[in-house]
């Protein structure tokens, strides 16, 4: 055998001895679990065959505590670059198999490699996480290799798409890259987030709480709104990854995929004059209009099981892609509270920062009265979703369904803040506040003294509501650009995204602004 079919056979050896991980018990412990192994995880994410490895022979470099011994190939993370429908992205996988995923100095110079990668290239970062946290044995060289990555999420932000998905647990330090990515995956069962897990809790605060209860996906999902997206098993998060980089441009310089649907542009949809009902006060389903506007009916909702008055999530308009932002009146009124506001503003600047046209459909009565939003911040935190509209420069379309009252008018991205293209349906009532709340301020003596108490309200709130809460007044002055049919709605929102293609605007040259976080 020839020197060079030697060193061939030694190569095939040592790539076997890296693919096995941990080892196969460890691996069928992995399968036991219900979890994938780190590339198995890489297989189902990435077109088939389109895996390119990178660092696949790199060791720890620790001496102390015996691990010196182990030297596994890879060191606990599977990196290098694949094809997604395509379109290259940069991974990272940690595998629980060798050392727990747990990370080390070697560990994150590998995914240090692959963000620089990814945003040298311009292409989304996408991380697999499954680790027990630093590295112990490596002591302070393991958190300065999280600081390295913290550091790297930060300037790849709004230049490349991030996206994270939690396959096993993730504690302490390690929580905070996925916490600054810009979408957050988790699995139900085998995914867990937090800063101290339930023995730290108990310890310090004698509170008892299971995992599931303290960081699971159910609890992130929808209690904190740490997580947008999750899933039952790991294949549907992955499918879920996937799915999501259809809306998603490669960097901030590139414009998104066009949708692949062959939906009409001009479709008018004849149940759209069925949705609002007759009474003012009873609730719809805003999905209902969504549904019957964008390209097939297809809406990836983001964030779904928290701050359920708001609805965000990306669709195609005539193959483009977009941002929805919509109140939700089958949820509290679709009223904006705290959590409603922080949902919405953090969507609408990541569609800013990648260049995706943000199209709001409004229903809103106002914001959330009461003491406990009051002295939780509801000041500090509406303004987040105010900065955010003011803020965006990318095509801002609004459609007025029914009710657009008080300063929350303002807020839901309206004429006066430089919204493009605002149209109201005929059913739309822009005011101050409701018809019958302004007619017992203006009118309260004169009520209080009529004979017939119940038809001198209802004369003034009629007209009232033919004075003010209408979209005709607004419309006069220009406040809106037309009011349509609502039947039109598609075919109006797709002409005037075809018309703000081309948008240009050059903000005050400054470092930053100062959103109130």
């Amino acid at each position: 055998m020839s020197v060079m079919r030697e060193k061939l056979d030694l190569l095939d050896r040592r790539r076997a001895e890296s693919e096995l991980g941990g080892g196969a018990d460890r691996l069928q412990a992995q399968h036991a679990k219900g979890k994938l192994s780190a590339r198995e995880r890489l297989d189902l994410l990435l077109d088939e065959g389109s895996f390119v490895e990178l660092d696949r022979f790199v060791t720890h470099r620790g001496t102390d505590f015996g691990v010196d011994a182990q030297r596994p190939y890879g060191d606990g993370v599977v990196t290098g670059h694949g094809r997604i429908d395509g379109r290259l992205v940069y991974v990272f996988s940690q595998d629980f198999t060798v050392f727990g995923g747990s990370l080390s100095e070697a560990h994150a110079s590998k995914i240090c490699k692959v963000m620089d990668l990814a945003v040298q290239n311009g292409a989304p970062m996408i991380g697999l996480n499954d680790s027990g946290g630093a590295r112990i044995q490596e002591g302070v060289v393991s958190l300065g290799g999280y600081a390295e990555i913290f550091y790297r999420n930060v300037q790849a932000s709004g230049v490349v798409p991030q996206i994270s998905a939690i396959l096993g647990p993730c504690a302490g330090g390690a929580v905070y890259s996925p916490a600054m990515t810009d979408f957050i995956f988790m699995t139900r069962g085998t995914s867990y987030m937090f800063v101290t897990g339930p023995n730290v809790v108990k310890t310090v605060t004698h509170e008892e709480v299971t995992m599931e209860a303290l960081g699971g996906a159910d609890t992130h999902g929808g209690t904190s709104g740490v997580s947008h997206f999750t899933t039952d098993s790991e294949v549907e998060c992955l499918q879920g990854v996937r799915a999501l980089l259809r809306y998603l441009p490669s960097n901030n310089l590139d414009p998104a995929p066009r949708g692949a649907g062959a939906d009409p542009r001009d479709r008018r949809d004849e149940g759209l004059l069925d949705v609002i009902p007759d009474a003012p006060t009873q609730p719809y389903d805003m999905h209902e209009v969504l549904r019957r506007v964008v390209d097939d009916g297809a809406f990836l909702e983001v964030q779904r099981d928290w701050a359920g008055n708001i609805l965000c999530g990306f669709a195609h308009l005539g193959g483009h892609a977009v941002g929805i932002v919509a109140n939700q009146p089958a949820v509290l009124a679709g009223v904006l509270d705290i959590d409603a506001s922080v949902k919405a503003a953090r969507f609408i600047r990541t569609c800013d920062a990648f260049n995706i046209p943000i199209v709001t459909f409004e229903d809103v009565p106002g914001f959330l009265p009461g003491v406990a939003q009051e002295h939780g911040g509801i000041i500090r935190h509406g303004a987040k979703l105010l900065y955010a509209y003011c803020e965006a420069t990318v095509p801002k379309l609004t459609v007025i369904t029914r009710k657009a009252y008080g300063g929350a008018y303002d807020v839901m991205s309206s004429k006066h803040i430089r919204g493009d293209f605002n149209v109201a349906w005929p059913t739309a009532e822009l005011a101050v506040m409701g018809p019958k709340g302004a007619v017992e301020i203006l009118f309260k003596r004169e009520i209080a003294e009529a004979a017939d108490l119940a038809a001198a309200m209802e004369a003034k709130v009629a007209e009232y509501t033919e004075a003010f809460a209408n979209p005709y007044v607004a419309a006069s002055r220009g406040y809106l650009d037309d009011v349509i049919d609502p039947r039109d709605t598609r075919p109006r929102l797709i002409e005037a995204l075809e018309t703000l293609q081309g948008k240009r605007v050059r903000p005050p040259a400054k470092k930053h602004g100062s959103i109130p976080l």
